[in-house]
C-alpha cells in the first residue's frame, strides 16, 4: 500500500523550472500560491528532494494561520511531515530540521519510501519536486495526481532545470480533468494514469449502489479512444437485479462507432453467468465489441464462481486486472471480505 500522491510543480510554458542565472525565477503569483498552500493543508506529507533542499532551504510549511489551526482542531499536527531523499549528507542548519516533524531517507528505493510513509499514517502525500524525484515518481508509476501551473515566461535555456528529466514514462495520454486560471498561471490537473483514474471513478460510481445481502456494489464506466467518457452505471440503478456493466452499455447505441474503439472499467470482473437476466455482463461487452475491459477486483466466490475474464478474453476482448486497486474497491462492501 502506499498513499495517494500529487505532484505539484511550477514551469514556464517551454518546460522550465528555473532559470540558470542563480537567481531563483519566480514563477507564480500570490493566488496560486495560495492554492499550493491549500494543497498542503490537505496533505499528511510534503516530500522534495535533497537538492532542493540544498538549493532552495524551503520551509514546506503551511503558511495560513487559520489552516493549520483548522488541522490542530481535526487532530493532525500543525504542518504536514516532511520527507526527503538523499545518498549524503544534508547542512543540518537547514529549515526542513527546524523540528522533529520530518523524515530522512538514505539510499532506498522510491517504492519502498512510499511503502513506509504509509506504514507512518500517510495517506495523502505532496511531491514538491526537484526534476528528478518528480521523473522518478512518474516513470515508477507512483503518481496519482499532477497539478500543474504553467507560467506565460519563456526560459529558453537548455542549461535551466525542466519540470521532468528523460526517462521512459509509456506513450499512454494522460487524463486531462481541468484547466483553471490563477492569476495569470494555467493550472492543470492531470492524472497520468488513465485506468487507474477511471478505475477509480467506477469504484466512486459503486457507491452509488442500493444496498443488498446478495450482490455486489459494483461501478462501470466506458470511455471512447480520446478518453472521454461515452456513459457510465452501477448495479441496481434501474432495477434491484441490475449489473452496472449492463446498465452502462443500456444507455448507449451498441451501434455507436465509438464503442470499437472504447475501454469500458468495473470496480470488479463481468459477471460470466446469471439467472436474473439472459446475458451476463461479459456478453453484453461481447455482443457492443469492445475491444479492451479494465477491472480492479476477481469476482469473489460467494454467489458464484466467476468466469468473466477468461470468457472476455477468449473472445478476442483485450483484458487488464489491476490488482493494485483491488483494495479500494474491495473496501466499498463487506461482502468482498
Amino acid at each position: 500500500m502506499r498513499p495517494y500522491t500529487i505532484l505539484s510543480c511550477a514551469m514556464s510554458i517551454d518546460g522550465y523550472i528555473d532559470d540558470a542565472t542563480g537567481q531563483r525565477l519566480i514563477l507564480s503569483g500570490d493566488r496560486d500560491w495560495d492554492h499550493v498552500d491549500e494543497l498542503r493543508a490537505t496533505s499528511d506529507a510534503i516530500l522534495v528532494g535533497a537538492n532542493t533542499i540544498r538549493a532552495d532551504n524551503p520551509r514546506l510549511r503551511v503558511r495560513s494561520g487559520q489552516r493549520r489551526a483548522d488541522r490542530v482542531a481535526k487532530g493532525r499536527p500543525e504542518n504536514p511531515l516532511r520527507v526527503t531523499m538523499t545518498t549524503r549528507g544534508l547542512d543540518p542548519e537547514a529549515a526542513f530540521f527546524a523540528d522533529d516533524n520530518h523524515v530522512v531517507y538514505t539510499d532506498a528505493p522510491l517504492s519502498k519510501v512510499v511503502e513506509d510513509l504509509y506504514g507512518r499514517g500517510v495517506r495523502r502525500l505532496m511531491v514538491e519536486g526537484g526534476s528528478s524525484v518528480h521523473t522518478e515518481f512518474l516513470a515508477q508509476g507512483l503518481a496519482d495526481e499532477i497539478r500543474l501551473a504553467v507560467a506565460p515566461i519563456l526560459v529558453g535555456d537548455h542549461r535551466a532545470p525542466r519540470f521532468l528529466n528523460d526517462a521512459d514514462f509509456g506513450k499512454d495520454r494522460m487524463v486531462l480533468r481541468g484547466v483553471e486560471q490563477v492569476g495569470d498561471v494555467a493550472v492543470l490537473h492531470l492524472f497520468p494514469d488513465p485506468d487507474r483514474f477511471w478505475l477509480r471513478e467506477c469504484i466512486e460510481e459503486s457507491r452509488k449502489c442500493p444496498p443488498s445481502d446478495t450482490a455486489f456494489p459494483v461501478g462501470a464506466v466506458i470511455v471512447d479512444a480520446e478518453g472521454q467518457e461515452i456513459a457510465r452505471g452501477h448495479s441496481r440503478e434501474f432495477d434491484m437485479i441490475g449489473h452496472a456493466e449492463e446498465n452502462a452499455l443500456s444507455k448507449v447505441d451498441l451501434s455507436d462507432p465509438r464503442l470499437r474503439t472504447a475501454t469500458i472499467y468495473s470496480s470488479l470482473e463481468p459477471c460470466s453467468t446469471r439467472k436474473s437476466r439472459p446475458r451476463s455482463c461479459s456478453q453484453w461487452i461481447i455482443e457492443a465489441a469492445i475491444p479492451r475491459m479494465v477491472f480492479a477486483l476477481r469476482e469473489p466466490s460467494r454467489f458464484v464462481v466467476g468466469e468473466g475474464a477468461e470468457l472476455l478474453a477468449g473472445a478476442g476482448i483485450a483484458v487488464v486486472e489491476r490488482p493494485d486497486l483491488a483494495d479500494e474497491a474491495r473496501a466499498v462492501s463487506p461482502l468482498y471480505s
